[in-house]
């Protein structure tokens, strides 16, 4: 009986190493759901198949519902992989406390948000005192935090300046509210706003920008802190590797509004923490 316990017992033991083994070939990767699910997973296709073909290992991406499930996941090393907004990022590191990032896009150290409106009489901020706004998420970057933060140094809190806020859930959303006429004017991320004009998903005889903020650090991609730093560093060097002279690099570059990936430090994000700790969305 003895004999035969200890045998299942080491037969457990082998199948747990087995699973945990199997987990560990596994890159599991997420992003902000600042976009529409189905672009989301269409941008990441090629990406992932890449990663897989660098790293030797299976790249699964992973959903989640909003951008706090994504700094939860980091968090209980749910997820190994992460596109962030720089406020995402920020909330990540805290909680964490070793959330790495690794690479932005160039356009990343130098990110803008642009304000949008179908009405013409509007020409900027001052002529929306009293009418209705919309950001993307509140815990968007370029959706909410920066141009709130700009607004607030300007003067203007959003909530008492505007009639009504509201808040569309993604940055394309943003741009159907504004174009459908269901708020007055709002505000998303230049880099979506720039990929839905070159598609011609958006009206611009109608819908126009108006007002543009002053530049600051965004996006990235970050690793679980707890991740092999061994494999972290393959990842980095994957991006860092991917060449717009490639045809095939530069389809993936394309799909991610990139002109190539650079390195990145958490002191990058500093100037987010500060901004949301003036709009009072850090304790």
């Amino acid at each position: 009986m003895l004999k035969r316990t200890l045998a299942l017992t080491a037969g457990l033991a082998l199948s747990l190493s087995a699973v945990l083994a199997q987990a560990a070939e596994v890159l599991k990767v997420s992003a902000i759901p600042d976009e529409a699910p189905t672009e989301l997973l269409r941008k990441f296709e090629p990406l992932g198949k890449y990663l897989q073909q660098q790293l030797g290992m299976d790249v699964q991406f992973v959903p989640v519902a909003d951008y706090p499930a994504v700094v939860e996941a980091l968090a209980t090393d749910r997820l190994d992989l992460a596109w962030l907004g720089g406020f995402t990022f920020v909330q990540a590191r805290l909680k964490t406390g070793n959330a790495i990032p690794l690479v932005q896009r160039e356009q990343d150290a130098q990110f803008t948000s642009k304000f949008i409106t179908a009405d013409p009489n509007v020409k900027s901020l001052a002529d929306l005192k009293g009418k209705t706004f919309a950001f993307g998420s509140v815990s968007s970057t370029s959706g909410s935090l920066m141009p709130r933060y700009f607004m607030l140094k300007d003067g203007i809190k959003p909530e008492s300046y505007f009639s009504r806020v509201g808040y569309s859930g993604a940055h394309d959303a943003t741009v159907a509210w504004v174009q459908a006429g269901k708020v007055d004017a709002g505000v998303l991320n230049a880099s979506v706003w720039q990929k839905l004009v070159d598609a011609g998903k958006v009206d611009t005889n109608k819908v126009k920008v108006f007002a543009t903020t002053p530049a600051y650090f965004d996006y990235n991609w970050t690793v679980r802190g707890t991740l092999d730093p061994a494999l972290a560093a393959k990842i980095k060097k994957a991006f860092l590797d991917l060449d717009p002279a490639n045809p095939e690099h530069k389809k993936i570059l394309d799909l991610q509004a990139a002109s190539r990936f650079i390195e990145t430090s958490p002191d990058n994000y500093k100037g987010i923490e500060e901004a949301a700790r003036a709009a009072d969305l850090l304790k």
